[in-house]
């Protein structure tokens, strides 16, 4: 039983996540299963209708889709492990399982930020320039802007994590966070970790500063073009979908910023924690009642799904 213990001590991680409020535990469990499922039923939903009506075949909803797969495949790298780790006692994971889930978590929210970017030259495409709409977000330049989105994220991963695995950890594998992520881990590292923080840093502020820069240029130019339109009918119409996009990129972008730019105190990782729980938890389970709760298309696609029309 020794050997085994050692053994397990020597290759698995610990993940501490909320073990400093074991009565949170429970109730933390309960409250993000109910958000996972309706992620899991909202994303899928946005997904087989988008697939399944004609009239939903169009760029936005493309990138609707993409977004939804994205937020199924982000939840599902770290929630499973975290509901497993808040039910009992055993908090461990395995050295592979920790690095897998590393690479696929930065992977996933580094496509996110390339992805809103995308989503967001569409809405300027289309409220800008509506007469050369369909020419400029042609379907063959759609899939290229979302391989390019899928690809960049998985690339800036691989940069980290080959940087992250390089770093000799010593000492105690007790990880100060619910899932792995480069900053916790090298905390446990027995070299100067300067060089892997401030690429951290760089690559941090290419993924969130620069794509939001680009974002609020794009709904700049958005708001002057709805400013000139005499249709209140067209302006409710760009406020309804921009508007639900704005909010979308606010409920990402605001958390991620607080996470990855601000410089780290004492109380930031237990703060972390619990932001980190908002973006990776509540966010993906909202995207789609944002899309969708006021979403004419959208009701309209269900009547047609449900009459068989």
């Amino acid at each position: 039983m020794m050997d085994k213990s050692n053994t397990t001590s020597e290759n698995d991680f610990i993940l501490k996540g909320f073990s400093n409020w074991p009565h949170l535990e429970i109730i933390l469990f309960v409250v993000i299963l109910i958000f996972y499922l309706m992620t899991l039923i909202g994303n899928l939903f946005i997904i087989i209708l988008s697939y399944l009506d004609s009239h939903l075949h169009t760029p936005m909803y493309f990138f609707l889709s993409n977004l939804s797969a994205l937020d199924l495949c982000y939840t599902t790298s770290s929630i499973p492990q975290l509901l497993f780790n808040l039910w009992g006692p055993d908090k461990t994971i395995s050295y592979s399982g920790c690095m897998i889930q590393l690479y696929f978590v930065l992977a996933l929210g580094s496509t996110e930020c390339v992805l809103l970017v995308v989503m967001s030259y569409d809405r300027y495409a289309a409220v800008c320039k509506p007469l050369h709409y369909t020419v400029i977000m042609h379907p063959r330049f759609c899939h290229l802007l979302a391989v390019a989105s899928w690809v960049s994220g998985f690339t800036d991963s691989a940069l980290h994590s080959l940087l992250t695995f390089w770093v000799p950890l010593c000492g105690h594998r007790q990880v100060d966070h619910f899932f792995c992520e480069v900053p916790a881990l090298l905390q446990l590292a027995c070299v100067d970790t300067h060089a892997n923080q401030m690429t951290l840093l760089v690559t941090s502020s290419i993924f969130v500063l620069i794509p939001l820069i680009l974002i609020l240029t794009s709904y700049g130019a958005i708001a002057r073009a709805v400013l000139r339109m005499q249709s209140t009918t067209g302006r409710q119409k760009v406020f309804g979908t921009c508007g639900a996009h704005l909010m979308v990129v606010s409920l990402f972008f605001i958390p991620a910023m607080c996470i990855y730019l601000q410089p780290p105190t004492e109380n930031s990782q237990d703060q972390g924690k619990f932001i980190a729980l908002f973006y990776t938890v509540v966010t993906p389970s909202l995207n789609p009642l944002i899309y969708t709760l006021r979403n004419k298309d959208v009701r309209e696609a269900v009547k047609r799904l449900v009459g068989g029309e």
